[in-house]
Formats: C-alpha cells, structure tokens, sequence
C-alpha cells in the first residue's frame, strides 16, 4: 500500500506542477459554483481541470462526477496541494454540505442528475434552515411545503441565508405535513432561487456589507424528485447534513475543499517586530504552535481512520478546538505586532 501511495504521490505532484496555474496558488478566493459571479480565467481553467480528473470531490465515485480514491490518497492530493500552494478549485455548500446528504440519502436518479453537477461547480447552493421564529428551536419551523401533484409549492420565509443574493439553489428543511408532531412533519428538498416565486431581501449588517440574507418563498415550485429522503422525514436527513457542515468546520471534511493555504508564520511576524526578545510571549507563541500542530495531526488522522463520510463526535469536538485556536491564533499575532496590532 505505502509503495502503491508512493507512486500516486509522485504522479499527483508532477500533474500538480504542470497543471496548477499560477493564479490558483497562494491567497485568494476559491469558486463556490455561482453562476452569478464571474471567475477570472486562471480560476476558471483550475475548476475545470481539476473537474475532470474527479479531484473537485475525489473520494465521490467516478460515476457521480468524483475520483474514488480512498482516504489515504485523498490526503496525498491534499499534501501535494498545499505544498505548491494550490487553492481548492472549488468549495461552499454544494460539494461540502447538499451533495454528501445526496450521495447518502438520495436515489440512484438524485445522484446521476446532481452530483456530477455539484462536482463541476454548476451552480451556487444556499442553506434554508433558520426562520424568523425557528432558530435555535429549529424543529418549529413554519415554511409550508404543499403536495400539487408533479411538484410542491412553498410559502414562507427563510432568514440569514448566507450568500443568498448570489445563490443559484437552496436546500430547504420545510413544512409537509401540520398534523404530525413537529419533529416528524418535516422534509428536505431543493429549490431553483432563480424564479419569480423566490424573493431575497439582504439584511444590511453595520459595516455596510450584507453576506446575510432574508429568502422569501412565494408560490414557490419545487420538483417532486428534488426531495431528498422520505416524505415527512427531514429531520433526520437534516441533522446528517449538518454532522458534513460540522465536518468542514471542524477541519474533517473528505468532499475535497479542504486544502488551506499558509497564513504566515507568526514566529516570522514576532521577529519583524522583535517579539521575540520577550520571554514570555515566546512561551506563549511556542505553546500555541505545539498546540496548533497537534490540532492539524489530529485532524489528518481523523480523516484517514474514519470510516464514515461524516465523524459525529470527532466533528464537534475538532469545530471547537478549531475555533478556539482561530481565535487564539489572531491573539498572538495582535501581540506579536504591540501597538500596530490594533
């Protein structure tokens, strides 16, 4: 296996090296699938390369769009990518949320007709879970989900849908059946945002800036074979999908975009400012790193024994400490600076 791994690490570098362009390596930003933003060549070209050789989602099986590698050659192609600086060719909700739910809970015909989409970068996924009386409480929600025959029709409203505005579909929890006890009258199905029945209103945030939206769902429509899972049984197809948002958070995630360019060595940004010379913010900076290190080890190791597409307990716990050295991480480069940190 390690000779067989070898091997594919060779291979994996040499294209790597040929193909990357320049202009998908080091910072920048990483195509969510909108059609409603234009990519600049160098981020188009990297999507599309990067497509065909099943790398956007490499451990989907071929057939769905994928490469079906196993997750030690999975961590060789995140290895050798962020060794050249290469960004993911493609992210966000569709690869990374939506279309591991597919490929657990839908049919064959779910999987053949959005996968490979998904895989391509075809189109830029929102999430509708939040509303204005169900958030924490999300089993209250209220959005009305109507049975007409060949296809449903919606009507409420969804809030703080992130990137709404530039949202080609949305996955939506919505109500099918009012009769049944809360948790039990909920289903999960996808909805085309670019139609007169879907309506987004932007929620202006005080930097003046509106990632966050509301999504108004008027005699919306919706196709009977866009439901995902069991009529009324959302809920549980709900909570899976986001054990995979978890995953992408916590650092675990297997769909592919979880290659992270360097940051910058804080030891580097200490020394510009003589930082260093302290004692103590030395030990600081040295514990945050072994720290730090720990967390990205744990994480590789985590992918690579899990059997499922979507640890549970792992997930949670990895999303807080991920989280907790995020923000510990932007501490001591504030320090690192003195005054200029501000």
């Amino acid at each position: 296996m390690s000779e067989n791994l070898s091997t594919f690490r060779t291979e994996v570098r040499e294209w790597l090296e040929a193909n990357c362009p320049p202009g998908a390596r080091g910072p920048g930003t990483v195509p969510w699938g909108s059609q409603k933003i234009e990519l600049s060549a160098d981020n188009q070209r990297w999507l599309t390369l990067m497509a065909e050789k099943g790398w956007t989602v490499p451990t989907w099986p071929s057939e769905y769009g994928g490469a079906g590698v196993s997750k030690a050659a999975y961590l060789v192609i995140q290895e050798e990518m962020a060794r050249i600086g290469a960004r993911a060719p493609l992210t966000g909700r569709g690869i990374n949320y939506i279309g591991p739910t597919i490929l657990e809970f839908g049919t064959e015909h779910q999987k053949r007709k959005w996968l490979p989409r998904l895989a391509r970068g075809e189109g830029g996924w929102c999430m509708g879970y939040s509303e204005p009386e169900a958030g924490s409480d999300l089993a209250n929600l209220q959005l009305r989900c109507e049975d007409e025959g060949d296809h449903y029709r919606l009507n409420g409203i969804k809030i703080w849908t992130s990137d709404g505005r530039h949202g080609d579909w949305i996955f939506v929890l919505a109500r099918t059946d009012r009769n049944k006890p809360k948790h039990e009258g909920i289903s999960l199905v996808l909805v085309n945002m670019d139609q007169p029945g879907v309506r987004v209103r932007p929620i202006s945030l005080i930097n003046g800036q509106s990632p966050f939206c509301e999504t108004f769902f008027e005699d919306a429509i919706a196709d009977k074979e866009d439901l995902i899972g069991p009529v009324n049984g959302g809920w549980a197809v709900g909570k899976r999908l986001l054990q995979h948002e978890r995953s992408v958070h916590g650092g675990v995630n297997t769909a592919g975009a979880q290659v992270e360019t360097e940051t910058g060595s804080l030891a580097d940004i200490a020394h510009r400012y003589g930082s260093l010379n302290d004692p103590a913010f030395r030990q600081r900076l040295t514990t945050f790193e072994m720290h730090d290190r720990a967390y990205q080890l744990t994480r590789q190791r985590v992918i690579a024994e899990t059997e499922a597409s979507a640890p549970a307990t792992a997930t949670s716990i990895l999303k807080v400490t991920g989280s907790v050295l995020t923000q510990e991480r932007i501490e001591v480069q504030q320090a690192a600076m003195g005054n200029t940190g501000i």
